[in-house]
Formats: C-alpha cells, sequence, structure tokens
C-alpha cells in the first residue's frame, strides 16, 4: 500500500445516492417555481455542492441560494438520504483498508451532519476516523477545496504523510490537488472518464474491485 491516510467522496463513491438528491433537487426546483430538467441536465446535480449546482445549473440567483438549499435538505434530510445504497464491495474494501492500519476519513460536499447520518445508517461510520462535509450555512466549507482542508485538519497528521483522495467528480480531483493531493477517480459513480481525465486524475477505475487494485499498485 502507497497511502497512509486515504480520503474518500461518499455521493458516487461509497454509496449510490442519485436517486435520492434528484429527488431533492426536483423538490426544490418545482417548491421555487423552476422548470424541471431533464436527465441529462439533472445528472448534472450528482455531486458537485450544492451552493454552486443550484446557481450553475438551474440559474437560481445567489441571494436565493440559501432557500434553494433549504428545500433541498426538507426532501433529503427526511426522505432523500435514504434513497440510496452502498456500492457492493465497498464495506469489504474499508475493512481491508482498516484492518491494514490505513487511515481513512470521508471528504464530502454533503453537509456534515447528512453525511454522519448516512454512514452510520449504512454501519459505515466506523471505518473513519473523520467525517467532514459542507458546514450547514455554505460559508465555512462550501467548496470541495475547503472540505478537503478541514479533514486533513482534524486529521492531525505527521508531516511527510502519504495521502490520496478517491472521488468520481473532477471537483474531487481538482479540489484534492489544490493541497497537493493525487487523487483516483471512479466510474462506477456519476462522472465520466473524459472529466477525471481533464482533471488530472492520476488513475481511473471502473469498479470498487478496480479501486482495490489501484490503491495497492
Amino acid at each position: 500500500m502507497s497511502w497512509d491516510v486515504v480520503l474518500f467522496d461518499l455521493d458516487g463513491t461509497l454509496t449510490d445516492s442519485g436517486l435520492g438528491v434528484a429527488n431533492g433537487v426536483l423538490y426544490t426546483l418545482e417548491k421555487m417555481g423552476y422548470p424541471k430538467p431533464n436527465d441529462a441536465e439533472l445528472k448534472k446535480y450528482l455531486g458537485p455542492p450544492l451552493w454552486t449546482s443550484f446557481q450553475d445549473y438551474a440559474g437560481i440567483p445567489e441571494s436565493d441560494t440559501h432557500e434553494a438549499v433549504r428545500f433541498y435538505r426538507e426532501y433529503y434530510n427526511e426522505t432523500g438520504a435514504f434513497e440510496n445504497s452502498v456500492y457492493p464491495g465497498i464495506p469489504e474494501l474499508l475493512t481491508k483498508l482498516n484492518d491494514e492500519g490505513i487511515r481513512l476519513a470521508v471528504a464530502t460536499s454533503k453537509v456534515d451532519y447528512a453525511a454522519v447520518a448516512i454512514l452510520r445508517h449504512f454501519n459505515l461510520d466506523h471505518h473513519f476516523e473523520v467525517i467532514a462535509g459542507s458546514d450547514e450555512t455554505g460559508e465555512l466549507r462550501a467548496t470541495k477545496a475547503l472540505v478537503i482542508e478541514h479533514a486533513l485538519a482534524e486529521l492531525r497528521m505527521a508531516k511527510g504523510t502519504s495521502i490520496v483522495m478517491i472521488g468520481d467528480r473532477e471537483h474531487d480531483i481538482l479540489g484534492a490537488k489544490e493541497h497537493g493531493i493525487p487523487g483516483i477517480g471512479v466510474l462506477y459513480g456519476y462522472g465520466d472518464r473524459a472529466e477525471l481525465e481533464s482533471a488530472g486524475a492520476l488513475e481511473i477505475a471502473s469498479e470498487v474491485s478496480d479501486l482495490a487494485l489501484a490503491l495497492y499498485r
């Protein structure tokens, strides 16, 4: 194993949360009177931070972003979070990494308390020393780079620690690069190869089994 610490994204990397996220977005746009997106447009919301997604993809003004996020969480925290499933092979991979003494953390654009609740629901929370997410207001950790910065601070690592970030979208890879951390992209989530290659992923894994091989190269 080349890494002392492995950071994992949550949505599209540990769990298949697409249905719940999509339904939360549809609920929000309907509440705010915005048109229903088609499937291709809806897929864009899977992964990036909510604060920018509603502006970038729906055209919601920045001044209305807090209301949009409030509506989204109204649906997601009650229902959407559990329209979700763990990717096959993930529990076994996390157990293997734990057994070998690799330190694990989650760095997700999802608000921190929702990330904890989801991981606890699926009995995955005990695998991670740190579960870092965005803050509720989006004022402190609205970008993936800031979430990763928070995770790194919480881990309190010694100088020279080798770290890798695993995620399915360009935001994961680019956010890690801002901290000089390489990223491994996964294709079983919501991004595609072109996106991950363009972001500069060190390696790209098609399946969870490929991710395990990439980590042990």
